[in-house]
């Protein structure tokens, strides 16, 4: 699968690949300290001058719809600098319909009840309870909930601050989307010396990416009578409240009820002690944010264990259980020579693999040379090898649509035939998932040689139309917020090494033939998700790939002019489902795969008229 942009196609056509080659080089080549400049970037998009403040009131005052939304803070011991600029980041905010609900959990500290009468004072919008005796996160956020009389209520920590912008964002959102039962937000962090840093980015509602971590979380806005039905905040999940909270909320809605607002709206604040400068501080939330997803899984009714995930602690891994008896998968790999890759792959696959439930189809694509046919000779006579002859000029989709006809696995498996496998439970990981209700296609991570990523899932519009993310990053390095190493939707996988049940790929009738080399995996996973599965890559089955090295590079001026007509295709296809990822946050590049900030990004203007 090749990535391309518009610019690009037109230097390959009228200058070759050669400087498509330059080109990139140098888009790579941008410091990448520049790119992600977040003082810069704040200063270009993310910065409300006096005109935006006075048209954002102007606009707010039109909405059809003006809910009252109750902002919920519980408090303790807040040191006073900060619990001020909490309350004034609300009482900044550009909508005027809202409602402070704070709840101070018996405080020993005597500025506590000074400040918040101080400011109950100044507004009656602030409404201020003191409880007798300390309760702990979740009974004092119960105390604060008791309070709120808005038909939406968001939370707010006391160390942090709000946009100015975020309840019109909320508003504005629950205009545009009146079944809208939880709001969420991208939020950012204050260091100490109060400077704005580390941007979280969030893709749209990702369901398997939540169980990971919470992207909920901040600026986190519900439905009140959500909150009172799932019977607000369980003690007893002190550390991970809010997680808790979140998962029992989801389960009482459909996916479409779960909107992103991707704009800034929240500043969390990075201190000591706080879970925003160092998770390890608070390590029991991670153990009370592993039993709240587990208590999740059992109430659904979904087989699972729950446990760190490896290679990011602070984060969780869900292992689903397989299904007994195993579900038989027929793996298909097309080939043409190479028979010293060939033969890696299928030792390698048989050698190392536990899932035992699986048989292989073999598509040779015209070989001729003569140690790849006396190979395939001899594989013809091992169980569990069917050898398939399929002659004609290379097609990927038509070699493996013809062998899935063949297949007799209920899940088939597409594999390159350079693969190497290392890891013995990739294909049970991957098969762990295929099976479960509205997984769609399931990709694995793929590595090159020297240990760095290959594959780590396929966000549409990089380059024109898309682009692997997390390309090259090293091994042990968690990527973008863990994204390189967590269990999540993604719009597309690569059909180098991927899995999806029989039955899914016949209703979307296989890959398209009319794509041979590039893009038929993303048009393919394109059309699944629009059938209302989840596509989905897992980190967890990891597998050597020594990239298209039996079929070699675009290099010839033929396949180039085929590149670029694939590209076309995909363009006059799928137009603007290429430009707007839900699993790629509009404020991220297109330009590259590293995940690093669009200069300008692709979100509105929040006045424009």
């Amino acid at each position: 699968m090749a990535v391309i942009s518009q610019k690009l196609l037109r230097v390959l056509r009228n200058e070759g690949l050669r400087h498509v080659r330059i080109r990139l080089r140098r888009l790579r080549d941008y410091p990448a300290r520049q790119r992600n400049d977040y003082r810069r970037w704040i200063e270009n998009y993310d910065t409300i001058t006096a005109a935006d403040r006075s048209r954002m009131r102007q606009i707010a005052k039109t909405f059809a719809q003006r809910p009252l939304i109750s902002v919920m803070m519980a408090t303790y011991n807040t040191p006073a600098r900060f619990l001020r600029k909490a309350i004034d980041s609300v009482l900044a905010q550009t909508y005027d319909n809202w409602e402070l609900c704070i709840a101070d959990d018996a405080s020993p500290l005597t500025h506590m009840r000074e400040i918040l009468n101080e400011y109950a004072q100044l507004d009656t919008r602030i409404k201020v309870t003191i409880r007798e005796k300390n309760g702990h996160i979740s009974a004092a956020s119960n105390s604060a909930l008791a309070l709120a009389t808005g038909e939406f209520t968001g939370l707010l920590d006391h160390h942090d601050e709000l946009a100015e912008h975020a309840l019109y964002c909320v508003v504005e959102a629950i205009n545009a989307d009146p079944n809208a039962d939880i709001i969420y937000s991208d939020e950012d962090k204050i260091d100490e010396a109060g400077k704005r840093c580390h941007p979280y980015f969030k893709s749209d509602w990702n369901y398997d990416l939540f169980l990971s971590h919470n992207m909920i979380c901040h600026f986190g806005c519900y439905r009140t009578e959500l909150l009172h039905r799932v019977g607000g905040f369980r003690l007893g999940f002190e550390g991970s409240p809010n997680y808790d909270l979140a998962l029992r909320c989801i389960e009482q809605l459909q996916p479409s009820q779960i909107v992103h607002i991707p704009r800034i709206l929240y500043r969390r604040r990075m201190h000591a002690g706080s879970t925003a400068g160092h998770v390890e501080s608070k390590s029991y939330a991670v153990t009370a944010a592993q039993n709240a997803i587990r208590e999740h899984l059992q109430r659904c009714g979904i087989s699972a264990d729950v446990g760190p995930a490896p290679e990011a602690p602070a984060m969780q891994r869900v292992k689903y259980n397989l299904a007994t008896p195993l579900p038989r998968v027929t793996l298909i790999i097309p080939t043409r020579n190479r028979e010293d890759l060939l033969r890696t792959c299928i030792e390698s696959l048989f050698a190392t693999t536990k899932y035992d439930n699986f048989d292989v189809i073999i598509v040779d694509n015209d070989s001729d040379e003569a140690a790849t046919l006396s190979y395939l000779a001899q594989l013809s006579s091992r169980p569990r090898i069917r050898i398939v002859r399929d002659g004609g000029p290379f097609n990927f989709s038509r070699l493996n649509n013809n062998a899935a006809h063949l297949a007799e696995g209920e899940v088939l498996g597409l594999l390159n035939n350079d693969l190497e496998f290392k890891e013995p439970r990739w294909l049970e990981e991957m098969v762990s998932h295929a099976t479960r209700p509205g997984i769609g296609v399931v990709g694995a991570r793929l590595l090159y040689p020297d240990g760095s990523l290959q594959h780590g899932g396929i966000v549409l519009g990089i380059g024109g139309v898309a682009g692997h993310i997390h390309k090259q990053v090293p091994r042990g390095h968690a990527g973008y917020i863990g994204r390189a190493v967590l269990v999540q939707s993604l719009s597309a996988v690569t059909a180098a090494c991927c899995v999806v049940r029989k039955v899914i790929f016949d209703e979307v009738g296989g890959m398209d033939e009319d794509l041979a080399v590039a893009f038929n995996d993303v048009d393919f996973c394109i059309r699944v998700r629009q059938r209302g599965y989840r596509n989905l890559w897992t980190p967890y089955a990891e597998v050597i790939h020594h990239e298209s090295a039996s079929r070699g590079k675009d290099t010839t001026r033929e396949k180039a002019a085929h590149l670029a007509s694939e590209v076309r295709f995909m363009q006059n296809r799928w137009g603007r489902v290429l430009e707007t990822d839900p699993a790629y946050n509009p404020n991220l590049t297109l330009d590259r795969e590293d995940l690093s900030y669009a200069w300008p990004p692709r979100v509105p203007k929040l006045t424009a008229e």
